[in-house]
């Protein structure tokens, strides 16, 4: 969504870098250049100037003439201002200390409501909390169909009208409610989640509905679901939203999409409410608190590492990661093993958007489209191979290279360009592991050279006693000089 502005940014910046100093002129010049970038990416107006003026003020007040990299400095100012105007920081979702704590949804038809109201249910589900989801779209009989459809994949009850009144389509969504509220309280149900009917457009009948199911619940939040395809009109609609419900946060859907992504930077300042909560695919698991300062360093190129390595968690179990990294290291990494990380990556989203998340990545890399079939196409010709070829490649032969291609729907060539790729990182990751450990030996040996260390075994030293015992009279008599001599003399006549 983001894509056209991060290129405006990133050719603002690379023209920065070139130059030692700059001048107020070079600023006036580059508060032009994202003046223009941010209102092509549909940004409000008003939303637009505010941000302007204060990068001026910050810019000018930084004295940049001086600074030894001005381009980082700019960068720095823009950085944190864009973090601000998408909120400045992460919404902290508190709980009632009377359960169940509501939640309202409201939106216009075609938002993302009910199918955002049970990826709320599971990301509450993920915190450790019960929530219980309530159809009180009574309009549109085929929302609590839907609603019961996804909140059987999550393992969440819902709770609505009988189907007779649901297929009716003229029951009472503020009876539906309230009586919601009594159940969840005698379930033990911690957290409710109100999914409220919508219109294509807002009228008074839409607003007078949504109000009178506030009033009776008394939601501990009251959440907007807009999507973030329609620009600025998501931000007309939160307004209105906004003065009949006093909202506290925006739900953003379709932040995949490839519209220009205005209504992210636009809906704080002008509504005054955060964006809570970001929906970023079709997958129930694409759901998550919103992250001003993530989405920033994204748009300005610096990538967003908290959220990979938080994806890397959900999709790698630690202990066995760690035993791949092991075998990878010894020369004992496998083919199974290679499908496992494989399997493994996939649950992190499409690949595109995990190299988006790496910092420092260039633009022509950011840019290359992968195609996620190539890993579908890798895990056929592992999977058409035996457990024993997987063991050990060596022994594919022609014959057993023609039956992997033809069983995975591959090439001949496909299958030896595999294998090969597979023996060559194998075989350097097991040269690097060969000589991370010698370093680590020589470094040792090394250390024990140095002076200063124990030379001797543990324990007392052994001591040679006889060393230090007195010589008896037939030693020292022995030792005297001439002894045969004197004694021949004496005996003489």
């Amino acid at each position: 969504m983001f894509e056209s502005l991060s290129d405006r940014f990133d050719g603002i910046f690379t023209r920065l870098r070139g130059k030692g100093r700059l001048s107020e002129a070079d600023v006036d010049e580059v508060l032009r250049e994202i003046r223009m970038a941010l209102l092509e990416a549909d940004v409000n107006l008003a939303v637009v100037k505010a941000m302007q003026e204060r990068i001026r003020e910050r810019a000018v007040g930084e004295d940049l003439s001086l600074s030894l990299n001005p381009a980082l400095q700019v960068k720095k100012i823009v950085l944190e201002e864009l973090t601000q105007t998408l909120g400045g920081e992460t919404l902290r979702i508190t709980y009632a200390s009377k359960p169940p704590t509501v939640v309202l949804m409201a939106g216009l038809q075609g938002s993302g409501k009910t199918t955002n109201s049970a990826k709320l249910a599971k990301w509450f589900k993920a915190q450790g909390r019960n929530p219980m989801l309530v159809g009180a779209d009574l309009q549109r009989p085929a929302a609590v169909a839907q609603l019961r459809t996804l909140a059987a994949q999550i393992d969440v009850p819902v709770f609505s009208a009988s189907d007779e009144v649901v297929l009716s389509g003229v029951g009472d969504p503020v009876d539906v409610a309230r009586a919601a509220v009594a159940e969840a309280r005698r379930l033990g149900r911690d957290v409710l989640i109100v999914d409220t009917a919508g219109r294509l457009a807002i009228d008074a009948e839409l607003m007078t509905q949504v109000r009178q199911i506030s009033d009776e619940v008394q939601p501990d939040y009251t959440f907007l679901v807009v999507d973030a395809m329609t620009g600025q009109d998501a931000v007309a609609v939160a307004e209105s939203f906004h003065a009949t419900l006093e909202l506290d946060g925006v739900i953003l859907t379709k932040l995949d999409g490839d519209a220009r992504g205005g209504a992210a930077l636009s809906v704080k300042e002008v509504v005054g409410r955060p964006i809570a909560f970001a929906s970023t695919g079709e997958k129930l698991e694409d759901f998550d608190l919103f992250h001003p300062d993530r989405l920033a360093g994204r748009i300005l190129g610096e990538g967003d590492l908290a959220t990979l390595i938080e994806k890397a968690e959900g999709a790698f179990e630690q202990d066995q990661a760690e035993e791949a990294a092991a075998r990878l290291m010894d020369g004992s990494f496998t083919l199974d093993d290679f499908l496992d990380q494989m399997q493994a990556l996939k649950k992190m989203g499409p690949l595109s958007g995990v190299m988006a998340m790496l910092p420092g990545v260039p633009k022509e890399v950011r840019d290359v489209e992968i195609d996620d079939r190539q890993i579908a196409r890798v895990e056929g010709i592992i999977k058409s191979m035996t457990p024993a070829e997987r063991m050990k490649p060596e022994i594919i032969d022609n014959s057993r290279r023609d039956r992997i291609a033809k069983g995975s729907g591959s090439s001949a060539t496909d299958v030896t360009q595999l294998v090969n790729q597979f023996k060559q990182m194998r075989q350097m990751m097991q040269q690097m592991g060969g000589n991370k450990f010698a370093k680590r030996k020589a470094k040792k040996a090394k250390k024990g050279k140095k002076g200063g260390g124990r030379v001797t075994a543990k324990g007392p030293v052994q001591i040679d006693k006889k060393a230090f015992a007195l010589p008896t009279l037939e030693e020292m008599e022995a030792q005297l000089p001439n002894r045969a001599g004197a004694s021949g003399s004496e005996n003489s006549p």
